[in-house]
């Protein structure tokens, strides 16, 4: 009796087991996402400084949008603030806009985080319930979308980015090769 309970339970652990291990062999920045090439998920968001203003993601048809999900509690998103907001810098008045969405957080913890990190060059939005993560497919924090003139997604990146890696990104969709200056 007893070898036979011990038989079924090695027969029903044994798949889970090997499922769990497959699992660990994967790589989650490898999931490819289904939205490049697709319209990018509208959005109406309350910009974080506490103005009131709104920002309608269609209301930027005709630039190119970077649009950043990161959290307070995010280290890996410390590691890309500064190279945001050189690249959103960099990019002023040239048809880019960048805006980072809070997710997961309270309004309250990304001031604060803003503030410790020294500012920020762009516009950071709220994301009530995190449906504009859910709309976008959010695996976790960092992640950047590219979004092309025309509405499109048309690169997602998973974890921290920096200012050559959004210039490759974004030169191409303003016709610009890179510079020297750019790929540093």
């Amino acid at each position: 009796m007893n070898s036979r309970r011990v038989l079924i339970a090695i027969a029903i652990s044994l798949p889970i087991i090997a499922l769990l291990a497959f699992g660990l062999t994967r790589d989650p920045n490898e999931i490819p996402s289904p939205l490049p090439g697709t319209a990018a998920p509208d959005f109406l968001l309350v910009s974080m400084d506490g103005s009131g203003d709104t920002i309608r993601l269609s209301s930027q048809r005709g630039k190119v949008v970077v649009l950043n999900f990161w959290a307070s509690w995010c280290l890996q998103c410390r590691d890309e603030h500064a190279d945001l907001s050189m690249a959103a810098n960099r990019y002023r008045g040239r048809g880019v806009e960048f805006f980072g969405v809070l997710y997961n957080d309270q309004a309250e913890n990304g001031r604060r985080w803003i503030t410790e990190q020294g500012g920020q060059s762009y516009r950071s939005l709220l994301d009530p319930g995190s449906r504009t993560a859910v709309d976008y497919g959010l695996y976790g924090v960092p992640e950047t979308f590219i979004i092309d003139q025309q509405g499109r997604v048309v690169r997602k990146k998973i974890g921290p980015t920096t200012v050559a890696e959004l210039a490759s990104f974004i030169d191409p969709l303003l016709g610009d090769a890179p510079t020297q200056e750019q790929s540093e």
